[in-house]
């Protein structure tokens, strides 16, 4: 289990942060839930106020109810309605009641040398056997003309009651006796204090639960001799999660054990290790903000000192608060001077490094210091796997994250939400250099057939995320599908936008696939700025697309029309049979030539010198033959499309209305 001991190791760490009281760990002995009512009493037990509302509060619970689904476990101060009200049963409570179970917890616990003033006041009021009466009275909880809790809510013409829009529905009913109490107390001449933010009461039950702990013995975790836990955790990724990453609860028809007669003679975990541990895979999920989320799908990375780390799963433009803005689309000025000798990858290389050099030189004192990746998922409601688990040393880490984003690295299309100078939101496109981040890729793969898939969604992360942190090959058949949507511009709802965003995607995928690839012969560098001296049939065919692209393009913009250019439509089957393909398309840019011959003949000369320039460098039989054109054909007619895309000015980028 060094996947606990690790976890074990970053709560202590964490401990000794300076941390804000909402990034603080979660003490032992406690667990996260919402209450929904909050009741104000008196120091001497009497009802005050209620209040309903959804209030994430961390309350005292034993280890077995912290990990309860069925049957009774009360916690010991804060409950449902269910465990907390002696008149549940009264009032028509449509669950099992468990109040007895509840009264004795709290009871034992405030005889102890543990106890508090404020549990004492709640003690002496539930036992008076009136929450239920008092919540009615106090309008909170609803009840029939039979005086019985209410399932559902009959009165159409008026609003639902608070309560009842907070409590889940099962079976289109809903049970009021699922409703959290958690209690505040208030005392002679100042405001109530509320008991789960009183660290006084955090600290007793902490000593009151260790003191009544369960058998000691070795504890494979820490070393020491130690109260066994008996059960461990749940809610790690939210307060509603019944999934556990440990689970064994049988007592009869045992699992198969191997040599072991004992389950305790294989794995012994103490109670403050489990019980720190599971905190501090939760603190790092939910406050810390280390956690990529996809549904059930969790990915969290840490250091165990607590330093930051990169999030692998992150692309360029959000790791880097201000990234390197290569060019800007501009929707009013279509000519430009082509610039073909721009260096991309050299400044790309130049920007990521100063980036990445911030993190080396927080872990140069210790470059062995553990960063930890690891995967969660859970197939049912109520248990829990890791799917990926991976220890890394810290320069190890930071080495391959630096070569995921290199070696993937290319201009991707990013639109981002700006203002104008008169203040008024509006939609920018920028190209950024970099990799794109897992979730792009996805979407450039499988388009729309993504959004009700959540287990093919899944599923690429799990591939995609060795590729990132341990330089394994890109899978073959995501860089099929990338470059497959790529070449089919028309195949998006928002055609443009979309088809951009894949088509970066797809140049990303197949540099980085070429830099990997296991065969030393055809292990390529190919650079992410127009490389006018590559003489590859697929790279050439690529330039001439873009070229005939452009041209169109300019001449429709200049006449007013908006429709897809004929390199737009064709260029599946351009792909496909690039020779004829091209010829076709070629003679259809005669009516496009004689009209930009007469409004804009520099930019019609400009582009004729090019494409000449361009097939002065194929080899006839390169030119001429059949076969369908690899994925470096997008490589060059990229290339060639932004060469030909102008800069706004002071490289500003350019407002658009797409989404």
């Amino acid at each position: 289990m060094s996947w606990m001991a690790k976890l074990y190791e970053t709560y202590e760490q964490g401990m000794q942060l300076d941390l804000s009281s909402d990034e603080q760990l979660m003490p032992i002995g406690h667990t996260l839930q919402n209450a929904h009512i909050n009741v104000v009493i008196d120091i001497s037990g009497q009802f005050l106020r209620a209040k309903p509302g959804k209030t994430p509060i961390m309350l005292p619970a034993t280890e077995s109810s912290a990990s309860r689904g069925s049957g009774e476990a009360p916690h010991p101060l804060a409950d449902k309605l269910q465990y907390t009200a002696g008149d549940y049963a009264r009032f028509g409570g449509v669950k099992k009641h468990y109040f007895e179970g509840y009264r004795e917890t709290l009871r034992k616990w405030c005889e102890s040398e543990h106890g508090h003033p404020h549990i004492q006041a709640v003690l002496s009021y539930i036992e008076k056997g009136s929450l239920v009466e008092d919540l009615i009275a106090a309008d909170i909880c609803q009840v029939d003309e039979n005086n019985r809790l209410l399932t559902r809510w009959m009165d159409e013409n008026t609003e639902a009651p608070a309560l009842l829009k907070l409590l889940p529905k099962e079976k289109g009913l809903l049970d009021q006796g699922n409703a959290l109490v958690c209690w505040s107390v208030h005392e002679i001449n100042s405001e109530a204090f509320d008991t789960w933010k009183n660290a006084e009461i955090q600290q007793r039950w902490i000593a009151y639960d260790t003191e009544n702990a369960n058998t000691q013995s070795l504890c494979l975790i820490s070393g020491e001799v130690l109260p066994l836990a008996r059960n461990h955790p749940a809610k790690l990724r939210h307060t509603g999660d019944k999934a556990k990453l440990i689970s064994a609860n049988d007592t009869s028809g045992f699992t198969y054990r191997g040599r072991f007669l004992k389950a305790d003679n294989a794995a012994n975990v103490s109670f403050e290790v489990t019980q720190k541990a599971h905190n501090a895979l939760r603190w790092l999920i939910g406050t810390r903000q280390q956690a990529y989320r996809n549904g059930d799908q969790v990915i969290v990375s840490w250091a165990i000192s607590g330093k930051d780390t990169p999030s692998p799963i992150l692309d360029m433009a959000t790791l880097l608060s201000e990234p390197l803005t290569l060019s800007t689309e501009n929707s009013t000025s279509l000519e430009t001077e082509v610039n073909p000798n721009t260096n991309l990858g050299q400044q790309f290389a130049i920007s990521f490094k100063r980036y990445i050099a911030g993190y080396y030189q927080d872990f140069e004192d210790t470059p062995m210091e553990s960063i930890v990746v690891m995967g969660l998922d859970s197939a049912t409601p109520g248990r829990m796997a890791i799917t990926y688990y991976r220890d890394f040393g810290a320069k190890e880490f930071l080495d391959k994250i630096s070569e995921w984003h290199q070696a993937f690295a290319w201009p991707q299309r990013v639109v981002k939400e700006t203002l104008t100078a008169k203040g008024k939101k509006t939609n920018s496109t920028f190209w950024i250099p970099g990799a794109p981040s897992p979730w792009t890729i996805i979407n450039a793969c499988y388009g729309d057939v993504i959004k009700s898939n959540d287990a093919l969604k899944r599923q690429v992360i799990e591939r995609l995320l060795p590729c990132i942190v341990e330089s394994r090959q890109l899978p073959r058949d995501l860089l099929q599908l990338a470059q497959h949507r790529a070449c089919n511009p028309n195949s998006g709802e928002h055609w443009e936008w979309e088809w951009e965003r894949n088509l970066g995607v797809a140049c990303a995928l197949f540099r980085g696939f070429h830099l990997r690839h296991p065969d030393n012969n055809l292990r390529r560098n190919h650079p992410m700025s127009l490389d006018t001296d590559n003489t590859s049939r697929d790279y050439l065919y690529g330039r001439l697309l873009a070229l005939a692209e452009r041209l169109e393009e300019v001449s429709l913009f200049a006449s007013g029309a908006k429709r897809p250019t004929t390199a737009n439509r064709l260029m599946q089957r351009f792909t496909d049979r690039p020779y004829d393909t091209w010829l076709t398309i070629y003679k259809q840019l005669g009516p496009y030539m004689r009209h930009l011959k007469s409004s804009r003949p520099e930019f019609l000369n400009k582009i004729n010198s090019l494409m000449d320039e361009v097939m002065d460098k194929f080899e006839r039989e390169d030119y001429i033959q059949p076969d369908k054109l690899s994925g470096e054909f997008l490589l060059g007619f990229h290339c060639q499309r932004l060469a030909l895309k102008p800069e706004s000015k002071n490289n500003q980028p350019t407002q658009t209305t797409e989404a």
